[in-house]
Order: structure tokens, then C-alpha cells, then sequence
């Protein structure tokens, strides 16, 4: 519980600093966080998990990639640097991720474990060891991968 302190501590001093260099971008980005952040809370009715606000911006970085996608197609360039740039701030309240070597040796062993090959089964079992330190996008594309036998 005392981390959960840390992060919002850390995120609410990284406000502070960005007011202080007159960062518009990580500023408004931070806030934005909070508010979303505060938003959880109120839906829970108390103070969040670590673990739950990890989920609360790697939400927010997946909202701000998606969009940034949205943007480069529609010729936007400009909307979708900002939307990354964004993204990038909020990347560092993140627990450091894994690579991809690191992702398959964690397949390999929750295959190893389990003689049940369905993709949903090995899926969410990835998921519950990488808790926050992987992308789903990337996880689903190596599970799939390696279910394929293409590892």
C-alpha cells in the first residue's frame, strides 16, 4: 500500500515540476492522469491499489496511442506527435517493461506449466505473471506467435 503513496506522490511532484518549466504538454497530461486517476477512486469508493493505477495509465497510454493511429490516418501528423508526446510522459509511471526475449521465456513457462494450449487460458495466465510490465498488444501477438509454433 505504501507504493500506491509513491506513484501518486511522484505523479503530483512531476505536476509541480512541469508548472515550474512551463511544460504545457506534461502538465496538462499529468493533470489529466489525476483526474482519471480520481475518477477510479471514485468508482471503487476508495484509495486505489498500486496495481490499480498502473491500469489507470496504462490506460490513458493506450487512449493516447489509439488516438495518435486515428490522427496519422486522417493526415493529422501534428495531433499524433502530440498525442505520443503525451503518451511518452505518461510511459514513466509504468514499471519498467519487458522485452520481447523476456515475454516468450514467461510463454514458455506458462506453457511448460500447463498441457492446455488454448490461446485464452495461456493468455490470461501471461498476463497475471507480466502484471503491467508488458503491452497486451505485444503479449497476444508473441502467444500467437508461439501457439503457431512460429517461435
Amino acid at each position: 500500500m505504501g507504493c500506491v503513496v509513491d506513484l501518486v506522490t511522484k505523479i503530483t511532484e512531476d505536476m509541480k515540476i512541469a508548472m515550474k518549466n512551463k511544460d504545457s504538454i506534461a502538465l496538462n497530461t499529468i493533470r489529466m492522469l489525476r483526474a482519471e486517476i480520481k475518477n477510479a477512486e471514485i468508482q471503487k469508493m476508495g484509495k486505489l491499489e498500486e496495481e490499480e493505477v498502473i491500469k489507470v495509465v496504462q490506460t490513458a497510454i493506450k487512449k493516447r496511442k489509439e488516438a495518435a493511429e486515428q490522427y496519422k490516418n486522417a493526415g493529422r501528423d501534428e495531433l499524433a506527435e502530440k498525442e505520443l508526446m503525451e503518451a511518452k510522459v505518461l510511459e514513466k509511471y509504468l514499471p519498467e517493461q519487458l522485452g520481447e526475449d523476456e515475454i516468450r521465456a514467461i510463454i514458455n513457462q506458462v506453457l511448460a506449466e500447463s498441457d492446455n494450449k488454448n490461446f485464452g487460458i495461456v493468455m490470461k495466465a501471461v498476463m497475471e505473471k507480466v502484471k503491467g510490465r508488458a503491452e497486451g498488444k505485444l503479449v497476444n501477438q508473441l502467444v500467437k506467435e508461439m501457439l503457431s509454433g512460429n517461435n
